[in-house]
């Protein structure tokens, strides 16, 4: 199907969307056999259904008559994200899921970032791919600190694990973390797709750390999710904040609708998992329903015509794929940049707000510090800690 041709399909009608808990509930990936873009795609695709129940949610609570449709569609949408969720095997433990909710942030924003238009939002993508970029590094120190395993079993080679832009330095005022939104009158549909995508897998991620965090008994441990959960917040108001706050709720839903098509198009075209690319085609196929009663609606609440808001060329899927060279770019060119105000600016123009925040939540010191001090990732390390324990044995 053309990329351009993408809103045509008027796909399952909502009453023929049906589960049963075995349906929902099937035989899981394997955490290393399957190509570790197969669970990049799980869990991003999972991300976006949990957006979307989000904002019908908050969209019911301000509209009455949309009540009843909202949560019809909601109730597909959750068996959705439990179908799509519970792909992840039982063998991850929650800090090798993290290791991989950093690769889904890394790479992901990575595609985005090199397909965004608008010059200012590529750079807010590239400004916080940097910060997920360290994350990964700390948590990869973690993982070998607390399991003795290589964060490359689950990356597969495809994510570098070097450090960012250091995690300590992240934390900002809340002033520094809003940007300037898109102009919804005037930007490219893909813009608007981008940043409804990048902000629901910034929103999964705030949540997920702040979930399993208190679950760990090593002191250093939970500092370290509470730390990188509060920087996973900041990266959510500054997404959000990259949306135009003058359109309607029932713009914001289209176009989520639509960022759900596409999201599960990218994901079809290139899964290489068959039982898995048979669930994208379904709910790729469940969308097309969703969008085709969420046109009628905007029609009908809004009196205007969807095509004005979905017109628009879509330049490319999500690249689910290596960008190391990419992220290696960026590092090296972007690491340096702060954030004052809307701005991205040198280090040394950095906000004072941002700096006296910083320096008060690291005043009895940095958990991301002290996680990765002595620590430098090496191919192996599981392996080579195996073998020595056993001579040790």
């Amino acid at each position: 199907m053309p990329l351009n041709n993408l809103w045509d399909n008027r796909g399952v009608p909502l009453d023929k969307q049906r589960f049963t808990w075995r349906d929902m509930v099937g035989k899981p990936i394997s955490k290393l056999d399957d190509d570790a873009f197969t669970r990049v795609r799980i869990i991003l695709m999972n991300g976006i259904e949990l957006d979307a129940l989000r904002i019908k949610q908050m969209a019911a609570r301000f509209n009455g008559p949309l009540r009843v449709p909202l949560a019809r569609m909601r109730r597909v949408e959750q068996h959705q994200a439990t179908m799509v969720n519970w792909m992840l095997s039982a063998d991850h433990s929650p800090l090798e899921t993290t290791i991989a909710y950093e690769q889904v942030a890394i790479e992901v924003t990575a595609s985005v970032a090199q397909h965004e238009p608008d010059p200012y939002q590529a750079q807010t993508y590239r400004f916080g791919l940097l910060e997920d970029f360290d994350h990964l590094y700390r948590y990869s120190a973690l993982l070998d600190r607390l399991e003795g395993k290589d964060a490359n079993n689950i990356l597969q080679g495809y994510t570098d694990i070097v450090p960012g832009r250091p995690t300590a330095e992240e934390h900002r005022a809340p002033d520094d973390d809003v940007r300037a939104p898109y102009d919804g009158r005037s930007a490219a549909l893909i813009t608007k797709l981008h940043a409804a995508l990048i902000t629901a897998s910034e929103y999964q991620t705030h949540d997920y750390y702040m979930n399993i965090g208190p679950l760990f008994a090593d002191p250093l441990a939970r500092e370290l999710y509470a730390e990188i959960a509060s920087v996973e917040e900041q990266h959510v108001t500054q997404y959000g904040s990259l949306q135009d706050p003058q359109e309607s709720w029932m713009e914001k839903l289209l176009i989520h609708e639509a960022t759900e098509i596409y999201g599960y198009y990218s994901c079809a075209q290139q899964e290489s998992n068959p039982r898995v690319k048979a669930m994208w085609e379904r709910f790729l196929d469940y969308e097309f329903g969703h969008l085709t009663l969420m046109r009628e609606l905007y029609k009908q609440h809004e009196r205007r015509d969807p095509d004005e808001i979905l017109a628009g060329v879509i330049p490319a899927p999500i690249q689910f794929s290596t960008h190391r060279d990419f992220v290696r770019t960026v590092l090296a060119n972007e690491v340096s940049l702060r954030a004052k105000g809307t701005a991205f600016v040198p280090k040394d123009r950095e906000s004072a707000l941002s700096i006296e925040a910083r320096a008060y939540l690291n005043s009895q010191g940095s958990p991301s510090e002290a996680v990765s001090a002595g620590y430098r990732w090496t191919p192996g390390t599981e392996l080579a800690d195996s073998m020595l324990a056993e001579e040790r044995g």
